[in-house]
């Protein structure tokens, strides 16, 4: 037995007030009759499309300034109605959409043109920053829906963020950042032909203690960093409102310190410390990482910076005849590696690694993971714009706010000062 949502209550009536005792009347239809909630027929189905036509016939009423039967003092005035389908939560809803004569009517509710709802796009784009391709979130729809979803209306949703995009890449910044920190994820994308592109990430930390991702830039092919590549986007930043930077965290990418110097002269650039153990460990045999990453610990977590210079000098005399090249990195490196030597543990653990930004590249890969790769620049950049707008709030800390900003504010207010513009 067919049951309608009319059967659960009349549709010519203005719906009660009371939802809660509408859904357990629909529930309780649901239950006893064997009926279906959603797809075609279905109660949830039947109540979207008078919510629907009921919500369109209020804006008929404020746009003619009259309700149905009353004298019209502009003499325009309804004139009938039009059948529509609109894709919604509940699946496909065929419902009818009023006219007036004077064809003015503009609805806000389904708008004209309109064939799917909020919910559905935002379903769409949610799954695509998740990493599921066109033609699984196609399918993925096609069963929920109940009809077919194709994958060039998948694409259509998802292109829509372009736009969106490009303002967010070019939106004024605040212009002071106590922290940036900088990395860089690989994508493959074909151009030609297929080839490995480094795409930039810039996250700031906030006065207020907020991490806020900064932008995206795609790099060239093979990598290409220098001091031109990043200054091009430093400087971005700059035009965008960064006037200063207190502390740059990155992992020794070629030609940065040189551009940051350039862009914010008072910047203080520190090295990734994570980075740079994992780098030395590339020049050593498996059989001494153990080794050597537990007399590294001993280095980058001295109490001083002059401990630090002792332990490193009895890392470097003990590993620099047979890895040279490590201890020579470490040496290179050692001006960007101290600085956050001068600060307590908390600052410490907010600038010594990039692993906040790290954490974001991890969704990255994740979202990338099964497209192998992707044909133009654009779409690339439109997945990882995507996997940044949808928020993951850490479990243990909701707001998004850096665990104990207060003390650590404190603390680089004393070394800052005024840079800080702290109101």
């Amino acid at each position: 037995m067919t049951t309608n949502i009319s059967d659960v209550q009349d549709e010519r009536k203005q719906p009660p007030t009371d939802l809660a005792a509408v859904a357990e009347q629909l529930v309780a239809a649901a239950r006893t009759q064997g009926v279906e909630l959603t797809g075609p027929g279905g109660l949830l189905t039947g109540l979207t499309r008078q919510v629907l036509e009921t919500a369109l016939d209020a804006e008929l009423d404020e746009h003619l300034g009259h309700e149905r039967g009353e004298r019209s003092g502009s003499g325009n005035v309804r004139n009938g109605s039009s059948a529509k389908t609109v894709r919604t939560d509940v699946g496909d809803v065929r419902i009818n959409v009023p006219r007036d004569r004077a064809a003015t009517f503009a609805p806000t509710v389904v708008p004209k043109h309109s064939r799917r709802l909020t919910g559905f796009d935002d379903a769409v784009l949610s799954l695509y920053a998740k990493g599921m391709t066109t033609g699984d979130i196609a399918n993925h729809l096609a069963d929920i829906y109940g009809s077919e979803v194709s994958r060039d209306l998948v694409s259509r949703v998802t292109d829509a963020v372009v736009e969106d995009m490009q303002q967010w890449q070019s939106r004024p910044l605040d212009s002071c950042y106590p922290v940036v920190l900088i990395d860089a994820i690989v994508l493959k994308i074909r151009d030609g032909q297929v080839r490995n592109r480094p795409v930039y990430v810039a996250m700031g930390i906030s006065v207020d203690g907020e991490r806020d991702v900064l932008g995206l830039w795609a790099g060239p092919s093979g990598g290409g960093e220098g001091a031109k590549q990043w200054m091009t986007m430093l400087t971005e930043l700059r035009n965008r409102g960064v006037a200063d930077v207190c502390i740059v965290c990155c992992d020794g990418l070629k030609g940065l310190p040189d551009a940051i110097a350039a862009t914010w002269p008072l910047a203080t650039v520190q090295t990734c410390v994570v980075h740079l153990v994992r780098s030395s460990l590339r020049y050593a045999s498996k059989a001494d990482w153990g080794k050597i990453t537990a007399e590294l610990k001993g280095v980058y977590t001295a109490a001083t910076v002059a401990t630090a210079e002792q332990r490193f000098a009895e890392f470097a005399g003990t590993w620099r005849d047979k890895y040279p090249a490590m201890v020579t990195m470490w040496e290179r490196s050692w001006p960007e590696f101290v600085p956050f030597l001068d600060f307590p543990l908390p600052v410490r653990k907010l600038i010594y690694t990039t692993n906040g930004i790290e954490s974001l590249n991890s969704r990255f890969r994740q979202a990338v993971r099964r497209r192998g790769h992707f044909p133009t620049e654009q779409s690339a950049m439109k997945i990882l714009y995507l996997t940044v707008r949808e928020r993951r709030p850490n479990r243990s800390n909701p707001t998004g706010k850096i665990n104990g900003w207060k003390s650590i504010l404190n603390t680089l207010a004393i070394t800052y000062g005024d840079r800080l513009n702290i109101n």
